[in-house]
């Protein structure tokens, strides 16, 4: 199973026989080169997404449409999008969960927003969420964008992810230590990958506060495009 950041959210996931691409933003993302898009998209079989907000869901339609493959993703955004752009959706809603390509993944909650760009200003995009995926030995807790929840202990509880990627730059989310704080009230990650910082200067530049929380855990600052083997 490998793992690959895309800078910001993003990222391209190998688990069973899917690639997933995860909030797929690459165009306009100021720390993801141009010249490796090819290879960041290469082979993708899903376009999994976390919720509307432009940064994490710039890329999908066109990426959709140029890989002719599905974007994954709460049902309201999905099913306006099938309607409206015509492209091949897999909508669902929190608590269910779907197989893709041998990979497990269930919709879980978060707490955030989500919308998309309108001609008059935002448009309600559907719920915004979080995924546990399952798959070769493994589970892997995808936050979103959140911030700390009192479900993350159910979560924890009955999910037992050992890989947590969590949103951890501030300001729009959870910043390093409030990660650190939801990582070890809830969850027993032998793995954490912080994602959602280094962006722009409002965000969180060093994964260190995490790291120095968390001795018990294997944190990780991921270089874009550079895999991680898990």
């Amino acid at each position: 199973m490998n793992l690959t950041w895309l800078g910001h959210s993003g990222f391209r996931l190998q688990i069973e026989e899917a690639v997933i691409l995860i909030d797929p933003w690459l165009t306009g993302n100021p720390v993801f080169p141009e010249t490796a898009r090819a290879e960041a998209i290469a082979g993708a079989t899903h376009i999994l997404l976390t919720h509307g907000h432009g940064d994490h869901s710039g890329d999908t339609l066109a990426l959709a449409r140029e890989l002719k493959i599905p974007v994954v993703g709460i049902y309201d955004l999905i099913s306006h999008w099938e309607a409206s752009e015509k492209i091949e959706g897999i909508g669902f809603n929190k608590g269910g969960t779907i197989d893709l390509g041998g990979a497990k993944v269930t919709m879980v909650n978060a707490t955030h927003s989500s919308s998309i760009s309108g001609p008059d200003g935002p448009v309600y995009a559907g719920h915004e969420s979080g995924y546990m995926i399952a798959g070769e030995g493994h589970v892997i807790y995808v936050s979103g964008d959140t911030d700390i929840m009192a479900d993350m202990e159910w979560m924890g509880d009955l999910h037992k992810p050992d890989i947590g990627i969590l949103c951890a730059g501030g300001h729009f989310t959870m910043d390093m230590a409030r990660a650190a704080y939801a990582a070890k009230r809830y969850f027993a990650f032998k793995t954490v990958i912080p994602c959602h910082y280094k962006t722009f200067p409002a965000l969180e530049q060093s994964a260190q506060v995490l790291i120095d929380a968390l001795p018990d855990a294997q944190v990780i600052e991921p270089q874009v495009m550079k895999a991680i083997s898990l």
